[in-house]
């Protein structure tokens, strides 16, 4: 037998305390939350000046970055930068050329200054769509700004938008500049001050996300429109991600529209790398970036190296980041053993861009992890071990994602198409212990995937059509227990985001699949289903106060089982059925002079979801999950700076008792009461920010759980005269709070002592650019 379910057939050998059981309390639950969160919203009415707001997502400042080059690649790359659909014929901007145009500014201003001098003209046709015309036959055309040499504009008011609605009432969307504040190390850094998103293990080879408590395996998880198969051993982490490679994290929690791919039973998530034009900087074709931290807790270095340039339509980007070091030692000062870093990690891209807006892309991304664990790595160790596990073992945890990509970022009409081909895997190996012999476990998965797709631009939106299709394989190589399963996949969908009248944002969409899926017998099984979203939001005081609300209804098919419990005899019996979910998300937000107050209710429903354990009769158990609760936040952002603090309530059930983070395997995990602030401020004259976030977990009852509350701070330097070099310095958990984060497995167990995080650290790091 291997993994933990072989060492004993009742699993890991932990054993939970007695716990009364949880009343359901779901309608009613949901409805007082749903009247919390009007109330709260709709006093907001009182408050004075409501008239003069600006409405947040009106804002249309961009970083734009374009170098002096052919006017076609540069409308190009600007409608990549500022999402604008820019129009024109290639033969009216053949041989002209663009000035450079770069800095923080809205996307008209930069449009205005790339046509400067060339006599063409523009004209907005839509809220996100711009036609660009020659002079001659923008001559008799009413509306059309003819730039002047400054690159000002003289013409009647236009609203600009810098990107369409994309439909989204219950996101989390974290930027390339909250990357950077953050100088995150591992996933629960990269969450940091999003309640409703929590990262369990204090090993990043560990780490799980749960989104709204549900785990990520029940999200339709992309690296770069990657989909992510990694279901490999519930001790390790699902997907293994160096933050360093980032550029951006968007989370659709609950609901998620059809072209978010297959699977999405509580929502997405979307990990987006750094690509050249992320890098260069204003007016360069070459550069690089030399990163170098040191945490002086378990005496980690990390090394981080890249080049990139960009010329002709030509780009390219390499990057290499190394974590060598030493076990950390916890808040109570105890060391913590298996807990070292050996880590390296890579990016490449390659990309070449015509001047008539195709785009090609391949990039390769892979993660390593090559260290000695915890015998069981979420798991700082068991008080009842058996004799013959030692306290640690090697793993060895790699993830390949390889993507290409086709794109026209200059459409012309209703064409705008995507093509993504796309293959990923991840691998974990780790000798397997038994009481009378040692042998090496090899659990791989893989997922060849793609898409194609069309947006159709419309005056009040646009409509995105398509199919995709995946062919997932999860295989051990474990002596006599090797097994494999596999699921194929082929969808289509279409998705609508339009703005029908004003001050109101509708997105709906559907798609079907049909699943293919075969068993360790070798058993096939063919289902076929389908899903359906509407979302939608509508401005109830304009420029000051949003209501929103969404539902899903989401078919998944069969989903793999983790390659660790195969079992080559398992039972399916009449075989498998298809899991399926409904989401039902509302709030309010109200924006009011830089505040931003916003409430939100939601409940995630998962029907049949598989639960196979390694006994015969265990292939194709099911249980049903639910997730409900509420979150508020209250933010403001004052141009040099920025504060929030949020609070986040999450109840998780399964099969109508209080959910643990064991019977929670690859479902859900215990969450709570979260509270988080955060907060920095810049000082520009002195070239420094200032910052830092709490996390305050609320003490919870069932199952038992402690409260704790951590601090983290930061200060960043710039100097003046080295304007390409950076000085940062982090205190992780200033005050030494000796605790475990809430998503960490084991807690809730007497016979389990869970892996606590570390304990005050102290992080220096220097950042170079050229």
């Amino acid at each position: 037998m291997n993994g933990c379910a072989r060492e004993f057939l009742g699993g890991c050998g932990i054993v939970g305390k007695d716990g009364v059981e949880l009343e359901t309390r779901a309608t009613r639950r949901l409805l007082a939350r749903l009247g919390l969160a009007t109330v709260l919203g709709t006093g907001l009415l009182a408050l004075p000046g409501v008239q003069g707001a600006a409405f947040a997502q009106s804002a249309a400042v961009h970083d734009v970055n374009l170098p002096a080059q052919p006017l076609g690649r540069s409308l190009n790359q600007l409608s990549r930068q500022t999402g604008l659909q820019i129009v024109f014929g290639t033969s009216d901007v053949a041989g002209a050329r663009a000035p450079a145009v770069s800095g923080s500014i809205p996307a008209e201003q930069a449009l205005a200054q790339l046509l400067a001098g060339t006599g063409m003209r523009y004209r907005f046709t839509g809220p996100n769509t711009v036609s660009i015309q020659s002079g001659t036959a923008a001559a008799a055309a009413p509306g059309i700004a003819a730039p002047a040499a400054d690159g000002s504009v003289i013409l009647d008011p236009v609203t600009v938008a810098g990107g369409a609605w994309d439909g989204g009432v219950n996101q989390v969307e974290i930027t390339a500049e909250d990357l950077e504040r953050k100088n995150p190390t591992d996933l629960r850094d990269v969450f940091a001050d999003e309640p409703k998103i929590a990262v369990g293990s204090s090993i990043p080879m560990s780490q799980k996300v749960y989104v709204q408590g549900i785990e990520e395996t029940n999200l339709a998880v992309t690296v770069d429109g990657s989909r992510q198969n990694a279901k490999v051993f519930h001790h390790n982490a699902t997907n293994l991600i160096d933050p360093a490679l980032l550029k951006a994290v968007s989370v659709d929690a609950g609901v998620a529209p059809a072209d978010a791919g297959p699977g999405a039973l509580a929502g997405s998530i979307n990990y987006e790398t750094k690509d050249a034009r992320d890098l260069l900087e204003p007016g360069k074709t070459f550069g690089g970036l030399a990163t170098a931290s040191y945490d002086f807790n378990s005496n980690t270095h990390t090394v981080g190296l890249s080049a990139f340039g960009a010329e002709d339509g030509f780009e390219y980007l390499g990057y290499l980041n190394f974590a060598k070091g030493d076990n950390y030692t916890a808040g109570d000062g105890s060391v913590v053993d298996g807990s070292s870093s050996d880590l390296i990690s890579g990016l490449g891209k390659v990309a070449y861009e015509m001047e008539s807006g195709h785009r090609f892309e391949i990039s390769h991304e892979q993660v390593r992890d090559d260290a000695p664990r915890p015998f069981r790595a979420n798991i700082r160790e068991l008080t009842n071990p058996r004799p013959w596990e030692p306290k640690v073992r090697d793993y060895t945890l790699n993830r390949t994602n390889t993507v290409f990509t086709y794109t026209d970022v200059s459409p012309e009409g209703w064409w705008d198409p995507k093509v993504v081909v796309a293959y990923s895997r991840s691998e974990v190996e780790t000798p397997i212990y038994t009481r009378f012999d040692i042998y090496p476990g090899i659990g791989t998965t893989d997922s060849f995937n793609g898409k194609a797709e069309n947006r159709f631009a419309l005056e009040n939106g646009s409509i995105t059509a398509g199919f995709d299709f995946y062919k997932d394989d999860a295989d051990l190589d474990a002596r006599e227990d090797s097994a494999t399963e596999h699921a194929s996949n082929v969808g289509v969908y279409a998705q609508a985001r339009l703005e029908p009248w004003d001050h109101t944002r509708l997105s709906f969409g559907a798609r079907g699949d049909h699943q293919w899926f075969e068993g360790t017998t070798g058993e096939k099984w063919e289902n076929a289903g389908f899903s359906g979203n509407v979302s939608g939001e509508y401005d109830l005081v304009p420029e000051f106060l949003t209501a929103k609300a969404g539902f899903s209804h989401v078919w998944a098919g069969v989903p793999l089982a983790e390659n660790f419990i195969f079992n080559p005899g398992w039972d399916y019996g009449d075989g498998p059925e298809p899991v399926t979910s409904n989401n039902v998300t509302a709030g309010l937000v109200a924006t009011y002079n830089g505040f931003t107050l916003e409430g939100n209710v939601f409940r995630t429903d998962i029907y049949d979801a598989r639960v196979a354990r390694y006994a015969v009769a265990s292939a194709i158990a099911m249980s049903d999950v639910r997730s409900e609760g509420f979150e508020v936040g209250l933010g403001y952002d004052w141009g040099a700076g920025r504060a929030s603090v949020k609070y986040a309530d999450i109840d998780v059930t399964i099969n109508g008792s209080a959910a643990d983070s064991d019977i929670g395997t690859y479902l859900a995990t215990p969450v709570g009461q979260i509270i988080t602030l955060a907060a920095y401020h810049s000082f520009d004259e002195w070239n420094v920010t200032l910052g830092g976030d709490v996390e305050i977990a609320l003490k919870y009852d069932n199952p038992s759980l402690p409260s704790y509350e951590v601090v983290n701070v930061f200060a960043e330097y710039k100097p003046e005269a080295a304007p390409n070099f950076t000085l940062r310095g982090d205190i992780k958990n200033l005050f030494d709070e000796d605790y475990v984060s809430r998503a960490t497995y084991g807690q809730e167990f007497d016979n389990v002592e869970p892996l606590p995080e570390p304990g005050r650290s102290f992080k220096l790091t220097a950042t170079a650019r050229f």
